[in-house]
């Protein structure tokens, strides 16, 4: 009877211990990245041995109560909720972000980063830096002060694209914007006027915006496309360091269509100064700054952790995650479907179902109480058997 009230005892002492861990579970219902823990119970039995009596789980002996099993982490995705911040990102699929303390790192699903005081990525109200790959395939930190400015480009060619009417008589292409060295903006006009004797034949004018005519060329064409003599024209201005190509040698045609015509500057090369404007994650897991004068620059793929065994991973606080060491460990990018993809302007709710998590209470609460009825019973026994010697 006295191994009754033992038993009953383990029953308290593990039901107890399987309470807190609903309780934490439960309480981080709305915490950004948490993983909730399954709760297992397994028996516990006694058998003997050279030092007495031995507890665990062998098969062979007698049941001497239950423990709570180790905790197991549940993995599985949470919500992807949006936000309204280009650095909130999180994973949809196995991967883990890498978080840089030092010599020391930390995983995590999901998080808030900011760029600090010194230029690095962080979660927000950490120093923890996020990695990005370096050449190697490894994780390393990331600065940004020396991306912060894009250096200005001249413009050295202009492509032109779409249909110069044969049958209109001139055509304008007002406000050509083109770059000097120093980023600095011209506005060229550039001025279409076809020979009235060599149908297929037009002269190209350029004038910069103070309406000094720069030069003059000669564009042919033959059964409406452009005669390889012609494809590339050159204009200079010496006063601006501008040497530019007007590039005539895709998809530029001469056909009948009235007085309208369509040709346009389908690319221009070169650009101002840029400032930074925003810094995101693109769709192929890269680190991308979209600067002031519309350029973009990818500085590298987000570091991404694929474990082999999750479990060897251990929680910790603001739903970070660390490494024990053991088992084989993988630092991808996001284009690798092993990892997932990751997603900007979203954040992984908690994955911890409540209705899972009330019904994991019920059965814990009764299990409580009916090992506290053990407990009773077998003291209610002991005080009946002190009863009878009593009686004799």
């Amino acid at each position: 009877m006295f191994g009754a009230i033992y038993i009953g005892l383990s029953g308290l002492g593990s039901y107890s211990d399987g309470l807190q861990a609903v309780s934490n579970n439960v309480s981080n219902l709305n915490t950004v990245g948490f993983k909730a823990n399954d709760v297992t119970f397994q028996n516990v039995f006694g058998a003997g041995s050279q030092g007495g009596l031995e507890f665990g789980n062998s098969p062979k002996g007698s049941g001497y109560g239950v423990s709570l099993d180790e905790l197991s982490i549940n993995f599985s995705q949470g919500e992807l909720r949006q936000t309204g911040r280009d650095l909130d990102l999180s994973i949809d699929g196995n991967g883990f972000f890498v978080l840089i303390d030092g010599d020391q790192q930390f995983f995590a699903r999901t998080g808030s980063f900011v760029v600090d005081d010194e230029g690095f990525i962080v979660l927000q109200n950490t120093d923890f830096r996020l990695g990005v790959l370096d050449e190697e395939g490894r994780p390393k930190e990331l600065n940004i002060d020396e991306f912060r400015t894009d250096p200005p480009e001249a413009t050295t060619r202009v492509t032109f694209a779409d249909n110069l009417s044969s049958t209109a008589d001139d055509f304008t292409i007002p406000d050509l914007t083109v770059f000097g060295p120093n980023g600095e903006e011209n506005n060229w006009t550039v001025q279409f006027e076809r020979d009235q004797d060599e149908v297929d034949t037009w002269t190209v004018t350029v004038t910069n915006g103070s309406g000094t005519e720069l030069g003059s060329e000669t564009l042919i064409f033959a059964n409406g496309e452009v005669s390889d003599d012609t494809t590339e024209l050159s204009f200079e201005d010496e006063d601006e360091g501008l040497s530019v190509t007007f590039d005539f040698s895709e998809g530029v045609t001469s056909f009948s269509s009235g007085t309208v015509s369509s040709l346009r500057a389908s690319d221009v090369e070169g650009h101002g100064t840029g400032s930074l404007a925003t810094l995101a994650v693109n769709e192929q897991g890269q680190l991308e700054i979209t600067y002031t004068n519309e350029e973009t620059l990818e500085l590298g793929s987000v570091a991404l952790a694929d474990f082999r065994d999750p479990q060897s991973l251990e929680q910790r606080g603001n739903a970070l995650f660390e490494f024990n060491g053991f088992g084989q460990v993988q630092f991808l990018g996001a284009e690798d479907t092993r990892v997932g993809s990751i997603l900007s302007r979203r954040l992984e709710a908690s994955n911890v179902d409540l209705g899972n998590q009330f019904g994991d209470l019920i059965l814990i609460q009764r299990g409580f109480q009916a090992s506290s009825q053990i407990i009773s019973v077998s003291n209610d026994m002991i005080q009946q058997l002190f009863g009878i010697r009593g009686q004799g």
